[in-house]
């Protein structure tokens, strides 16, 4: 019961510069890493779809100098399908644009994942293993405030 009246906004004691005390060191790192690892995986799945934009161009070219009546085979769901170049041409040019598509939506949504780890660095004061002290002196004097209690930040590896 009194960790459900410490969560209360009504409670004076637990509120610090008109905030919560906020999560603990352990969950501060969590989160942070869960942010980290899905910015990483936006970023592997994005260089893998590079190499399929790649592959796409690779094979649009080859075949642009191939007869149109001349039988090609694709791989469609895991079958292979035998069809014409003049068929195939067309598709492979709208999947290219497609995947090309969704490697920007992707690179966005790592643009803004970046902007949320660089926030949530600051507000927390975050200093990863191997930062000098320059960058140690820049975090905790533009996370004055952010939640963090006195000069304790959270170091990170």
């Amino acid at each position: 019961m009194a960790a459900n009246s410490s969560n209360t906004v009504s409670k004076p004691s637990n509120i610090i510069g008109g905030k919560q005390s906020g999560p603990s060191a352990e969950q501060v790192v969590a989160a942070f890493q869960r942010m980290r690892s899905e910015q990483r995986s936006m970023a592997s799945k994005a260089a893998e779809l590079e190499m399929e934009i790649n592959e796409h161009s690779l094979v649009i070219e080859t075949l642009k100098d191939v007869d149109p009546t001349r039988k090609c085979f694709r791989l469609v769901g895991g079958v292979l399908v035998e069809r014409t170049v003049k068929e195939v041409l067309p598709a492979l040019g709208s999947n290219k644009e497609q995947i090309s598509k969704i490697v920007e939506s992707l690179n966005t949504q790592m643009q803004t994942k970046g902007r949320e780890l660089t926030e949530y660095r600051e507000k927390y004061n975050i200093r990863l293993v191997g930062e000098g002290e320059e960058g140690q002196g820049k975090s905790a004097a533009t996370s004055n405030g952010g939640g963090s209690k006195g000069g304790a930040g959270v170091l990170v590896s």
